[in-house]
């Protein structure tokens, strides 16, 4: 078993953390200091599944439905809805007083545009739009439907959690086509984005919105539903990429909370005085090699047949939480164990024994003819650091001409959606994780879309999944939809979207004096000092 050697370079001076820039005449015990997980390298949430990203866009933006903590989607920008017409005309009327951080009031074609831009990217939207004949805003505050088809899952959809989320934005930034970045943060979220203090690689700053009116709900906020309450004036995103360096920052008290402490160190930071050790994400993060199918020599099923052959959950998982078996798991397939959809169908293709002789004669009979991979590697995010290393190791032992190319974490998140050849800053491989509770059913599951160049980065292609995906979604029983999962996950084993590495559950660290932390990720409401 490999474990990651930690990263020594590009490190941030923990002296520097120690003064935090404030606003004038503001007392440091109202600013939140937050180690990310990497650096915020793209703003936009549209155009990016990262979830660095998305942690950003929930402080700026906010969402018409929001999953609590049973995953249940719940009203949040809006009073609530109406559907008639036999579940084809769904009518949601916006709550009063919301404004964007502009000064504008929210309006309800700010968000038909927004849904429109979300929904030609996101899987689950992409479901959305197909079962729409029109979404309209008959009045400022009404967005109303009209589906082709029922489509009971509208909420959930509007509401889930993992990226891409459905952000309401104004409607000339919504307006810009989905694959365009947006460089200006204007969202109607309980915090605003303070754009003259971002330094790229280093600092991103989030200012409370006092124009935000919280929803009243009396339980309280549970993940994204119920009030957001901004406690902090202001919070301060640090990019630390040295893992020593952050430890060292939040033992100290110069920083109040690491998303994403490393394994190696959890001993000492359980051991530090005034610091608290938690998993927020009960469900978990499910890690996967994802290929690019447009160009060989992952094009060819049989490749990619070979390479899940040989994978080996145990030495991904070893490789990135360590040792110890409580946080993490192997024998995970295409949906989150213990979900409705977990199944152990076909799982013997990567439970049974590794053979990586066999693998390698499977690989040759596949046509590999000793074509250049380039792997991608971020060497400034542990995680998924740990999983390259160990994918890279597997390519050489297979044989394959490996192209290892370590970058930083925002690097791979703009090359991921390049179509290009390798040679032409595309790539033919990565790895990458995505929370469990996006791989509940086939409807959020954004990674075994086949739809070709609408599925998400890698664009993998299977006629056969969309059929089983779509005959899901229009199905509303519950064993058939148990049957359709376990066909896609033996379709899955056959067409390898991706391989899927496991499933991990990454602890945060943070100052005990923080009141109110939520679980599910790292979100900035509700969290209070003392």
């Amino acid at each position: 078993m490999r474990r990651r050697a930690l990263l020594r370079t590009g490190v941030l001076a923990v002296a520097g953390l120690a003064r935090p820039r404030l606003a004038p005449g503001q007392p440091q015990r109202r600013v939140l200091r937050f180690a990310p997980q990497a650096d915020l390298a793209i703003l936009d949430p549209i155009t990016t599944t990262g979830f660095v990203t998305r942690n950003h866009a929930f402080l700026v933006f906010d969402t018409l439905y929001g999953w609590d903590e049973q995953y249940r989607a719940q009203p949040q920008m809006v009073e609530g809805h109406t559907v008639e017409d036999d579940g084809r005309t769904w009518t949601m009327v916006l709550r009063e007083g919301l404004r964007f951080h502009d000064g504008e009031p929210v309006r309800a074609r700010d968000a038909v545009a927004s849904l429109k831009r979300w929904g030609a990217r996101d899987s689950f939207g992409l479901a959305v739009m197909a079962a729409v004949d029109e979404i309209s805003a008959p009045s400022d505050r009404v967005v109303r439907w009209r589906m082709k088809r029922p489509f009971p899952l509208l909420p959930d959809a509007l509401g889930k959690v993992g990226a891409n989320v459905a952000f309401v934005m104004p409607e000339r930034l919504a307006s810009t086509d989905s694959a365009t970045p947006l460089s200006e943060m204007v969202g109607s979220g309980p915090f605003r984005f303070v754009a003259d203090e971002r330094v790229p690689g280093s600092r991103a700053v989030y200012a409370r919105f006092d124009g935000y009116v919280p929803r009243g709900d009396s339980a309280g906020a549970s993940l994204l539903a119920g009030p957001k309450v901004a406690h902090f004036d202001r919070v301060e995103w640090l990019t630390i990429p040295d893992a020593t360096t952050a430890a060292a920052a939040l033992r100290r008290n110069e920083i109040d909370w690491w998303e994403q402490p490393t394994v190696d160190l959890l001993p000492t930071l359980r051991r530090a005085r005034g610091v608290k050790t938690e998993v927020l994400d009960p469900t978990g993060a499910i890690g996967m090699l994802r290929f690019n199918h447009l160009h060989p020599p992952f094009d060819n099923a049989a490749v990619r047949r070979a390479v899940l052959g040989a994978v080996s959950q145990e030495d991904m998982m070893t490789a990135v939480a360590g040792q110890d078996r409580a946080l993490w798991r192997d024998g995970v397939g295409v949906f989150t164990p213990g979900s409705p959809m977990a199944s152990d169908e076909g799982m013997e293709v990567l439970t049974g024994p590794r053979d990586i002789a066999a693998s390698r004669r499977a690989l040759a009979a596949a046509g590999y003819k000793g074509e250049k991979v380039l792997l991608m590697a971020p060497t400034d995010f542990p995680a998924i650091n740990a999983m390259s290393e160990v994918a890279a190791d597997l390519f050489r032992k297979l044989g394959v001409n490996l192209d290892y190319v370590a970058t930083d974490w925002g690097s791979a998140l703009r090359r991921q959606a390049n179509r290009d050849a390798p040679e032409r800053g595309g790539y033919n491989a990565f790895c990458t994780y995505t929370a469990g509770v996006n791989q509940f059913n086939p409807a959020a599951h954004n990674f075994i879309r086949g739809s070709g160049l609408t599925a998400t980065f890698g664009w993998s292609t299977s006629p056969r999944l969309e059929e089983l995906r779509e005959e899901w979604l229009r199905s509303a029983d519950d064993d058939t939809r148990r049957r359709l999962g376990r066909e896609m996950q033996r379709q899955a084993f056959i067409d390898v979207p991706y391989v899927p590495l496991g499933q991990f559950y990454q602890p945060t660290a943070y100052r005990d004096d923080l009141t109110g932390v939520l679980r599910g990720l790292a979100l900035f409401w509700n969290v209070k000092r003392g």
